[in-house]
């Protein structure tokens, strides 16, 4: 097994080497995912298991859920306030979505093969990575759902698009490549999962609020710094609208796990 495929360097491989059954299971599971069935079917399995995970726990409210059934090729563009993000838009999401996820979620061997087995694919977040790019544009013009957090990482505060930050490039690009309409989407409230078990009690779950924008249509020659000025004011204008809609206070907005945790311990 190639190290870069590890995600470390030969000193340090024969540490993470898997044992000879992990091996068994990915070489089996490798080779069943080449098949586009099986993969839609992991998929499906893998969705209705996060839903029977977080439906005693979490309580999702979602604005104007018929957009995301729209059909054909779309980008899902969503701010990103926790690691709980993808699981619960998947939720959400009646489409079948092809996450572009951070690299360094494929360095364990078995968890990345079940992340490319249900359709999703890396990305080095710290440099134009034309892979990520090229698989992007060919699961768009295949009439797929790509699943984008165009903050590039989770953000709170000042750092999130939701309070004025910059978008990274390339959600633009993709959109005028492929023609696939851009999907706004912005999730408020999956940041107090990571004090769950604090603030957890029966019959008591946390809310989660998901709201859908408009799509945004590419213009061919359309410049995409104005494309990306579009997509962050509809950001923020989707935020506006949640908080009136579903009647939300400031501490319901983003906060970070270290804020959310010393909110935890002092109601505690």
């Amino acid at each position: 097994m190639n190290p870069k495929n590890l995600g470390t360097n030969p000193s340090r491989l024969v540490a993470r080497t898997p044992a000879p059954f992990d091996v068994f299971i990915f070489s089996t599971f490798h080779s069943l995912s080449i098949f586009p069935p099986v993969r839609a079917l992991l998929y499906h399995i893998s969705r209705l298991t996060a839903q029977m995970v977080f439906a005693p726990f979490v309580k999702i409210r979602v604005l104007r859920p018929g957009l995301a059934r729209r059909e054909g090729a779309w980008i899902l563009a969503a701010n990103h306030i926790s690691h709980f993000d993808p699981p619960l838009l998947s939720i959400a999401t009646r489409r079948k979505i092809d996450w572009m996820s951070m690299i360094e979620l494929f360095r364990q061997p078995l968890f990345a093969a079940w992340l490319r087995g249900i359709d999703g694919f890396p990305v080095d977040r710290f440099r134009l990575d034309r892979n990520a790019v090229r698989i992007a544009i060919t699961r768009l013009r295949s009439g797929h759902v790509v699943g984008m957090f165009p903050e590039g990482g989770i953000r709170d505060g000042a750092r999130s698009i939701l309070e004025g930050a910059p978008l990274r490039p390339g959600v633009a690009g993709l959109s005028q490549m492929t023609a696939a309409p851009v999907i706004p989407c912005v999730i408020m409230g999956s940041d107090r999962c990571y004090i769950l078990a604090r603030r957890w009690r029966p019959g008591r779950r946390i809310p989660v609020w998901i709201a859908y924008g408009q799509p945004i249509i590419p213009e061919p020659g359309h410049d995409r710094a104005a494309f990306d000025a579009t997509l962050a004011d509809a950001f923020r204008q989707l935020a506006i609208e949640m908080r009136r809609h579903f009647q939300l206070t400031g501490d319901d907005l983003p906060q970070s796990p270290i804020r959310r945790r010393e909110e935890s311990r002092a109601v505690i």
